[in-house]
């Protein structure tokens, strides 16, 4: 993704160019569309479809709707379909999206600008929340209300008399049910999250984790979900959840102290991480930490100039290549704006790991 601008909000008229970089022709960028649907911290959504090896995905606006595009990178044939997504099952045919419109109203730099919330005064709505769109048809429905949520889906944390939201929708490895953080603020203004699964149709909702301070995850397999959070057992850290149980324990404890953006890499035991701007030096760390090894190896240090805060901050937010060759991250640090660095880590992700020892 391109743009012209950097450090304040986008606007509704403001364009993002969409390409692709050809890794074997000294990087070449290849012009594909733009869209009229992102921000700076998620972009479009722009991805491959799953299963497909020609089609990619990403959202845009039309008018006073926000919608989803399917375009084909070989032959140009683009569909539209009527609702934005937010995470696509693993096989390529469904996708789940929730109000986009109340996340940029709630937390601007995750929502789109161009349409209001129509219940930007309701604190749980009954027609807003997630919902449930064949990549294929366009066929799409609401499966699981926000107000549903907030009133069956009890919890003495919840505080009801405040504007209550969605984020953060991933499916699970096997595509038999998704996570979602259930997000409300409390009469300090602070943020406060549950971490929720449920299947695709909006049935068997779980509560995960109840204590809300649920920040980035990732499913390890179709039953466990890392993330970072805080639990009485050892406070703020990386825990392991099993979907469906009260299974939790501690990961990395010594070793990822820190948040970031955590995802595990194809093929290997490794996980991949990263961590916000120090307080001295504001550089940023990439690394990967094996957990039976409990080793961590640093890959880099990335100094993230001042002005990238807030809504425009600049997070790594890295990602394996699918042979887990390659890690892919955003960074700041070269004085050249938002740039898209990759770096080979298989020299890592190949070693052997014996007595502790990488």
């Amino acid at each position: 993704m391109q743009v012209t601008f950097e450090h304040r909000s986008p606007r509704s008229d403001d364009l993002v160019r969409l390409g692709m970089v050809d890794l074997k022709d000294g990087f070449r960028w290849i012009e594909l569309d733009e869209s009229r649907a992102w921000c700076w911290q998620q972009g479009c959504m722009l991805q491959w479809r799953p299963g497909s090896m020609t089609e990619i995905m990403f959202n845009d606006r039309e008018g006073e709707r926000f919608v989803s595009r399917v375009l084909d990178v070989q032959t140009g044939e683009k569909r539209t379909l009527p609702i934005p997504f937010y995470t696509i099952s693993p096989d390529g045919i469904t996708a789940l999206s929730t109000d986009f419109r109340r996340i940029q109203d709630m937390r601007p730099g995750y929502g789109y600008p161009g349409v209001s919330d129509p219940n930007k005064r309701v604190f749980a709505p009954t027609d807003s929340g997630i919902y449930k769109l064949s990549c294929d048809t366009g066929e799409y429905g609401l499966v699981l209300t926000i107000d549903q949520v907030v009133h069956d889906v009890a919890s003495p944390v919840v505080r009801k008399e405040t504007k209550h939201y969605f984020n953060h929708l991933l499916f699970n490895p096997d595509g038999s049910r998704f996570v979602f953080l259930h997000r409300w603020r409390d009469s300090n203004r602070l943020l406060n999250t549950r971490m929720i699964t449920a299947s695709p149709t909006g049935n068997d909702v779980r509560v995960i984790d109840d204590y809300g301070l649920t920040s980035h995850f990732i499913w390890r397999d179709s039953q466990h979900i890392l993330a970072w959070s805080w639990h009485p057992s050892n406070g703020n850290g990386f825990y392991l959840y099993r979907d469906g149980s009260a299974d939790v324990r501690v990961i990395g404890d010594g070793a990822m102290t820190l948040n970031g953006h955590c995802s595990y890499v194809p093929g290997t035991e490794w996980i991949l991480n990263d961590t916000y701007p120090d307080s001295n030096h504001r550089n940023q760390q990439l690394y990967l930490y094996h957990e039976s090894g409990n080793e961590m190896r640093v890959i880099g240090r990335f100094h993230s100039p001042d002005k990238y805060r807030g809504e425009w901050r600049c997070d790594l937010h890295p990602r394996s290549s699918p042979d887990g060759r390659y890690v892919v991250f955003d960074s700041t640090h070269e004085g050249h704006g938002r740039q898209m660095y990759m770096v080979d880590v298989s020299g890592i992700t190949n070693s052997c790991v014996a007595n502790n020892t990488i």
